[in-house]
């Protein structure tokens, strides 16, 4: 597993717990498949952008955010 995905997949579980959800309710808000979150979150995927973007508004946090570690 790469670093930058290892750490991405922190970032984002970290933030969808800060914001109360699992991830099936994450996934539903951002029209992915839960397991893929799944995926992202133990790095095992690597998400295209258009994915972060989702993710982000998902989130309501800036995409920029998701990078923040």
């Amino acid at each position: 597993m790469s670093e930058i995905k290892t750490k991405f997949g922190d970032r984002l579980r970290e933030l969808r717990e800060e914001k109360g959800l699992a991830q099936d309710k994450l996934a539903m808000k951002a029209g992915l498949n839960p397991s893929y979150v799944g995926f992202i979150e133990r790095a095992q995927r690597n998400p295209t952008l258009e994915t972060i973007h989702r993710l982000a508004s998902a989130l309501d946090v800036s995409t920029k955010e998701l990078f923040d570690f």
